[in-house]
């Protein structure tokens, strides 16, 4: 059985930094490509960032230079470090898993995805 848990979301004030994890269980983490996506009330999923098996990375406009994607795939988890928040990063925060294992910043190449944590940056 598929699971991604995402944890670590909550309040953050303005300029602070948070960092969000997934740990994932019943597929192969260590060739799969791993993303993080957002959802803003009442706006549209969004990618944020995506590291694949190799390391590689790639970010969103919004967030390149704030936030930072690892991996360790020996505890199956991959990790987002979001500095310098922001009102506008308040969202739900998405992982998600591909399987083939290559970037992407298209919701539909991801296989499975976490139920999601609550970020809420506050001004």
């Amino acid at each position: 059985q598929v699971q991604l848990v995402e944890s670590g979301g909550g309040l953050v004030e303005a300029g602070g930094s948070v960092t969000l994890s997934c740990l994932a269980s019943g597929f192969t983490f260590s060739t799969s490509a791993m993303g993080w996506f957002r959802q803003a009330p009442g706006k549209e999923r969004e990618f944020v960032t995506t590291i694949n098996r190799s390391g590689g990375t790639y970010y969103s406009d919004s967030v390149k230079g704030r936030f930072t994607i690892s991996r360790d795939n020996a505890k199956n988890t991959v990790y987002l470090q979001m500095n310098s928040l922001k009102p506008e990063d308040t969202a739900v925060y998405y992982c998600a898993a591909r399987l083939s294992g290559a970037l992407s910043t298209l919701a539909y190449h991801y296989n499975y995805w976490g139920q999601g944590t609550q970020v809420t940056v506050s001004s």
